[in-house]
């Protein structure tokens, strides 16, 4: 297939400038992938993992209660099984323990006969915790990607965001960590290679959901993974998608986004992240429905907690932080399970850093929070360290224990240096969806939708492209109920357009330029749509304006 040239375009502006690079990139066999052993202290991290399992010792492998957390968690699991029966897992309650290790679990988990804990998406700056650990016995060897500004844990720590690491690629998930992992234990031991290539669904599912960008080696695992979540031998996975009602064989990078991670995490916040990792451990086919049900009655219990904390920071904004450049929003008695996932959707709304905060009743408040594209969210709240008491995450997404008192200098401070920052630099602030890519009218087609399936998987970095076209709209239908949605056509495109949001102040643009024979410009995502046998090009809207 020839590729249009304002997809090679779109390549170029994204850092493809060769066509080996490209080549790569459209590959449906990709091979950029690097040896496991140029990260960090990877020798010595197999070498003590194969003494452990030589002498018999039972190793621990402590997780976290996300999809990345979870999804480590068995990856690691498998790996060492292929050498011992004598492992046990810990996942920490993220009500009670929080993000990370802690020296309550480390005690639990030495009574439990642990010789070494194996960490996984935790760690690498849990100074305090590994030192205690040591002190009490405890092998212990960290495997994490998250940031380490400043002090690290002193033990094996594989992680490709130290400073000192000579990795080429720093963006893994921390289950691109665990397998990377697992890839150096099968190469020292002599492992079959099916032992890996049947990790790689978790990959994709670890790494998609913990929001990594989605290039390079990421892009290449994702790729494979989906492959093998639609041709998976995994029976707990294959209940998961029929109960979440997706169609196996047909799970898409979207349908891990926003219906399997969703349900894998929805664990760790109504319940505990130990049920999930359950349904994916499991051998009894009763176990696992039991298991996968229970994951979709979390799901529906978290979309409604969600959408009630949601519209109670909505009107505390509206109320007082309208015109805040940083949303720093207190709800005491919000479900912190899903204050995460109510911050990401404030992001959406306002564009701007939000982080929404919750009592946890000693004094203390506990912190969650996203950003959008741009504004680094790590380095803007790493300047208020001193009122934390815990603190981490990324660019994108961070969380934080902090002492009660310091709340309204830390609102003053934050908003400050936004506001500054919208003065340098006021687009970061700007969430009007801008094109990718300016199609005309009759180069809406399905070919050039077929050309842009081959972008997948899209994520963080590499963002599924917006399209824009203009033309007079036409054929306008309301859809769904009390006709919030609209479906319209463009004249002299061959397309349908779909909208599902801003209807009441875009819809209105919609309907006027039709009554007036003035043209729009729509932006959106294209999609390639077949129907009784027939293919269509489909138009998501994101935005409309006048042409």
């Amino acid at each position: 297939m020839e590729i249009d040239r304002k997809i090679i375009e779109l390549l170029h502006r994204r850092g493809l400038t060769t066509s080996e690079e490209i080549e790569e990139f459209l590959s449906d066999k990709p091979k950029e992938t690097y040896d496991p052993f140029l990260l960090p202290d990877m020798e010595d991290g197999v070498d003590l993992i194969l003494s452990c399992c030589d002498r018999g010792d039972k190793i621990c492998i402590y997780g976290d209660y996300d999809a990345d957390g979870v999804t480590s968690t068995v990856i690691m699991t498998e790996v060492l099984s292929q050498l011992t029966d004598n492992i046990i897992q810990y996942i920490p309650s993220r009500f009670d323990e929080g993000y990370g290790l802690n020296k309550a679990a480390i005690d639990t988990i030495r009574k439990a006969g642990a010789d070494l804990i194996v960490t996984v998406d935790c760690g690498s700056v849990s100074v305090r915790e590994v030192e205690y650990a040591k002190s009490i016995g405890l092998e212990i060897m960290v495997t994490d990607h998250h940031r380490i500004e400043d002090r690290q844990a002193d033990t094996i720590l594989i992680n490709p965001a130290r400073k000192d690491s000579a990795y080429p690629f720093p963006y893994l998930a921390g289950c691109g960590v665990a397998f990377k992992l697992a890839q150096a234990i099968t190469d020292a031991a002599g492992l079959p290679k099916k032992t890996l290539t049947r990790m790689l669904d978790l990959v994709a599912l670890g790494t998609i959901g913990d929001i990594v960008p989605l290039i390079g080696e990421n892009r290449m695992l994702v790729k494979y993974g989906l492959r093998a979540i639609n041709t998976s031998e995994r029976e707990p996975l294959k209940v998961l998608i029929e109960k979440t009602g997706l169609r196996p064989g047909e799970v898409k990078c979207e349908n891990i986004s926003f219906v399997l991670v969703p349900h894998i995490n929805a664990a760790g916040r109504m319940k505990s992240a130990v049920l999930a990792l359950k349904l994916f451990l499991a051998k009894d086919r009763e176990k696992m429905e039991q298991y996968a049900d229970e994951l979709v009655q979390c799901n529906a219990e978290r979309k409604r907690l969600q959408n009630e904390v949601f519209e109670n920071a909505c009107e505390q904004v509206g109320e007082r932080y309208e015109h805040d450049d940083f949303l720093l929003v207190d709800l005491p008695d919000a479900h912190e399970g899903v204050a995460g996932i109510a911050a990401g959707k404030l992001k959406e709304k306002y564009y701007r850093p939000s982080v929404i905060v919750t009592d946890n009743g000693d004094g203390l408040l506990k912190g969650t929070g996203r950003s959008p594209e741009g504004i680094d969210l790590y380095k803007l709240l790493k300047n208020e360290e001193k009122w934390f008491v815990n603190f981490g995450g990324h660019a994108a997404a961070c969380g934080f224990t902090m002492k009660k008192e310091g709340l309204a200098e830390v609102r003053e401070d934050l908003n400050r240096i936004t506001g500054r920052m919208r003065e340098e630099s006021p687009e970061l602030f700007d969430g009007t969806p801008k094109a990718d890519i300016e199609l005309d009218p009759d180069e809406v087609t399905v070919n050039f939708a077929s050309q842009l399936e081959l972008l997948e998987p899209c994520g963080r970095m590499n963002e599924r492209p917006l399209v824009s076209v203009s033309g007079v709209p036409c054929n306008i239908v309301r859809m769904g109920a009390d006709g919030k949605y609209l479906r319209f056509a463009l004249a002299q495109t061959s397309c349908t357009f779909l909208m599902f949001k801003e209807v009441d102040e875009k819809g209105g643009m919609v309907f006027g330029a039709a009554e007036t024979g003035g043209q729009i410009t729509v932006t959106g995502n294209m999609f390639r749509h077949e129907w009784n046998g027939n293919t269509y090009v489909q138009i998501v809207v994101e935005d409309v304006a006048n042409a």
